[in-house]
Order: C-alpha cells, then structure tokens, then sequence
C-alpha cells in the first residue's frame, strides 16, 4: 500500500514532468556537468596560466557552440543550508566572496550573470521540498568556475542550497527529479570536490607543504573506477564503500554535488572525464566530468 510520502513524491514528479512538458522542448537533450571549482588562491589566475581554467573556458565554448544553454543551474558545495533546500530566484545575482583573509586583488574580478527567477520558482513550486530565497547569490563555488565557462556572463545562472543534514539518497533522489530541465535547455552542474579534507590539507599549507598524503592516488583511482562503471551504489555510499571515504570526504558538502550529477544521468549518457589534473595539493580533487546525451 502506498504511504502518503510515496504518493507525495509520486504527485511532485508527475507535477514537475507536467510542467516541463509545457516549456518548449529542444532538438537535443542538455549534458550534465560534475568539476571542481578550483581553490580561492587560483581565483587571480587567467586561464592561460592555470590548465584547470583553460579546459573549463573550452568546455563552455563547445557547450554553446553544441547545445542552446537557457541557463545553468549550479548545486555549489559552498551554500550549505540546515533541514531545507532552497533554491535562488533573484534576478540580480549578488557575487558573495565567501573566503577571508586573501590579499585584496583575490576580491577584484567580477562576474555579472543575471539569475533565472522564472525557472527558479516553478521548479520551487513543483518539488516540495525546495523552498524560494533572494537571499543568496553566486558563492566561490560557482562564479570562480563561471567565469571561465561562460566569461560572457550571458546564461543565466542561479543555485540551489545543499541540504547539509540530508542523507546521500535524499540529494540522488532530487537530482532525479530534476532531470526533466535537460530537455528544456538547462544545464546543471554539481560544483565540489571528490576528495575534500579542509583540515588535513590545512595542516600542511599552514607549513607551507603542498605534496599530497599519498593516500588520495588511491581514492581517485577507485573513484575513477566507480564512475566509469556506473556504480552508483558504492558512490552514493561513499562513507562505507572504501576505506577512505571517511578520510577524503569527513563533511558531505565538497562531495554530495557529484550525487546530483549522477541523478540527473541516463543509462545511454556518455561519460566523460574533461579534467584529471595531477593531485597538486594534499587532501584535493579537481577530477571533473561531463555526462553527454547519446546523439540522436
């Protein structure tokens, strides 16, 4: 017998499909994006003097050039709310430098994207557990990696909070319930890190020591593995299903993006690994990947 939850869920994909079904469908289905987003003491680099910048800048360039981008919306590791999902429908989209300490030029560059309040409050209204705010912006999570993918700043951009208490399963699920947008011209893109541990990594640069542990050579690897396999499973419990999960992702909120990926993912998706850079620094990942449609 169904529960009242399970018909609720039910009622909110049936009414978010209805509403997906009325925008104008496009000729080709959008991808969907899994990167990294850099770390703060990259933010004054230009592209050429920093690859993972270069490869983004290219990325954006193919993604218009292949694709008609309506706007993008970015689940960033750095707007992490208590209990609820929030999602931002400001039409002016305030630029937040949430990093302290930098010197002053880390708070130079700009980025002027105007937000996408339209889509933002129907997918709001349609999925019960996401909830209107004009009280956020764009966070170091998402323009630093923006303004490199589209430093036109002409697609509309807005985010989505991550729900810190919510279970793996609870951010796969809403990836799943999203998936609908990729026919109508919005890219999402989950922005984080699959190796995260700010605190061990901290220990280290505070002794001006940038080389790796050696430990997460061993992690990327099998998560490398695990998303070429579609292995869903051992990703979405990532807290048990290596020995490292624990030690490369102790908080949910550099990792959890990547589940939104993987929820918005079509069995016939090709999965591609547009950065690998070496591991630079210790306790970091910049592994990023794109999930292509099939081609019709």
């Amino acid at each position: 017998m169904a529960t009242s939850t399970t018909l609720g869920a039910m009622n909110t994909l049936y009414d978010l499909k209805k509403y997906t079904d009325d925008l104008p469908k496009q000729s080709k289905k959008m991808p969907v994006l899994f990167t990294s987003h850099g770390n703060p003491m990259d933010i004054p680099l230009s592209k050429e003097e920093r690859p993972f910048w270069m490869k983004l800048f290219k990325l954006g360039q193919e993604l218009q050039k292949d694709y008609e981008v309506k706007a993008a919306l970015v689940v960033s590791a750095h707007w992490c709310t208590n209990n609820k999902t929030y999602i931002n429908n400001s039409l002016q989209q305030k630029q937040i430098y949430d990093y302290y300490g930098f010197p002053e030029h880390y708070y130079d560059p700009k980025y002027t994207a105007k937000g996408a309040p339209e889509i933002a409050q129907e997918i709001a209204k349609l999925i019960e557990t996401i909830e209107l705010t004009d009280e956020w912006g764009l966070d170091h999570g998402a323009w630093p990696m923006l303004m490199h993918l589209f430093p036109k700043a002409d697609v509309p951009v807005f985010q989505m909070s991550i729900n810190y208490n919510a279970s793996p399963e609870y951010h796969l699920d809403l990836g799943k319930q999203l998936k609908s947008l990729r026919n109508k011209g919005v890219l999402i893109i989950g922005s984080g890190s699959l190796i995260h541990n700010l605190s061990l990594a901290m220990d280290k640069m505070r002794k001006n020591d940038m080389t790796p542990f050696g430990w997460e050579e061993e992690y990327d690897a099998w998560l490398k593995v695990q998303l070429e396999q579609r292995n869903v499973s051992n990703l979405t419990n990532y807290l048990t299903s290596h020995k490292l999960g624990k030690l490369a992702s102790p908080t949910p909120d550099h990792y959890v993006p990547v589940l939104y990926s993987l929820g918005l993912m079509d069995d016939k998706d090709k999965l591609e690994f547009f950065y690998e850079g070496s591991l630079s620094l210790p306790a970091f990942s910049e592994r990023s990947f794109i999930l292509k449609p099939a081609k019709s």
